[in-house]
């Protein structure tokens, strides 16, 4: 289904244009929601607007309030089978039981997307496949992001494994939304690194990396490890000398030798003793030296210094630890829906 028909096949359940897409957002992306952000797409004041919706959504049993720690504060779970087989996707994942904690990362995901209301925002790994090397047929395939999961025969790779948003702005820009929750790690960098083939092929893009309000004091230094894992290309003597470690690491795990013990090695393992090449090991394991192409290349320092590229940190000015719900979100209408006999 394309975007416009999601819209209208919601719409036609008794909603307004505008609530349909607000909803259609949130079923797509995270199941769950507060007031004050369909007040944010909406563009209007939290109100009696705002209520009739929501009001709408729980008398219809599309939708059940959950009680959060905060007595006052109203978290929503838009849950039924009739709003979800109408976009196409009756068995979404944001239809189960939402974990308590999970709840906060979706809703500062959903905010993040409200920060670009012209954005088209693409949910499953297919869909941002097909939509990236629609628009950008240049693209190989082995750029999109992607992981190796299993050996041998059963080896498969699984695109965009981090599951977030994608999203295509109104100028064409793709706009990639990674949540902070802590400070620069090996997951971090993974996610950059997975990145880095497609930030390179595209002719513009933005990296908006979302802070709450206790992490917004981080941004400055995920600026310099995005600089550093990917802005930084490493010369073509010292990708020699990485190929020529990973090799020997390679080999004495394969053969559980232990590691060279030569000057030289001694010399190159103490350089890249460095949590950039251990992740970037993890991934050469699994790729090859593909990984190391966009380490050895000038690509996204180009991007970033002509604009075509763009890192951006965005600190939400919202609460979000009173939203957390007393027990995992678990709709009655969702128990009754399963408990009763499918006719579809």
């Amino acid at each position: 289904m394309t975007p416009e028909d999601r819209v209208k096949t919601v719409a036609a359940l008794g909603f307004t244009e505008r609530q349909a897409r607000f909803l259609v957002l949130v079923m797509r992306h995270a199941g769950i929601c507060v007031p004050r952000q369909y007040a944010a797409f909406a563009g209007t004041a939290y109100g009696r607007r705002v209520n009739v919706l929501f009001d709408r959504l729980v008398e219809r049993g599309y939708a059940t309030i959950c009680g959060c720690l905060h007595n006052r504060a109203r978290l929503y779970h838009v849950c039924h089978h009739a709003l979800y087989r109408a976009i196409g996707e009756p068995h979404s994942r944001y239809r189960r039981p939402v974990p308590a904690a999970c709840v906060s990362d979706r809703l500062i995901l959903l905010d993040g997307m409200l920060t670009s209301p012209d954005t088209t925002w693409l949910a499953t790994a297919a869909e941002k496949a097909h939509y990236l090397t629609s628009l950008w047929p240049s693209i190989p395939a082995e750029a999109l992001p992607h992981v190796t999961v299993g050996d041998g025969p059963s080896r498969a790779i699984r695109l965009f494994p981090d599951r977030l948003p994608v999203g295509i702005d109104a100028a064409g820009r793709v706009v990639l939304l990674y949540l902070v929750a802590s400070v620069v790690n090996d997951d971090v960098r993974a996610f950059l690194q997975r990145h880095g083939d497609l930030l390179a092929a595209l002719p513009g893009w933005t990296v908006r990396l979302l802070f709450f309000k206790r992490t917004g004091a981080l941004g400055e230094s995920f600026h310099e490890a995005f600089r550093a894992e990917l802005a930084s290309p490493l010369s073509p003597s010292v990708l020699g000398e990485l190929r020529w470690y990973f090799e020997q690491c390679r080999q004495a795990g394969r053969s559980r030798a232990s590691l060279p013990s030569d000057a030289r090695f001694r010399r190159i393992q103490q350089a890249f003793d460095a949590p950039r090449y251990r992740v970037l090991y993890r991934r050469w394991l699994a790729d090859g030296d593909a990984a190391l192409e966009v380490v050895g290349s000038g690509a996204i320092g180009e991007k970033l210094e002509c604009g075509a590229g763009r890192l951006e940190c965005v600190v939400l000015p919202h609460s979000y630890r009173h939203l957390t719900p007393l027990v995992n979100v678990r709709s009655t209408s969702q128990e009754a829906e399963e408990a009763a006999p499918r006719v579809d």
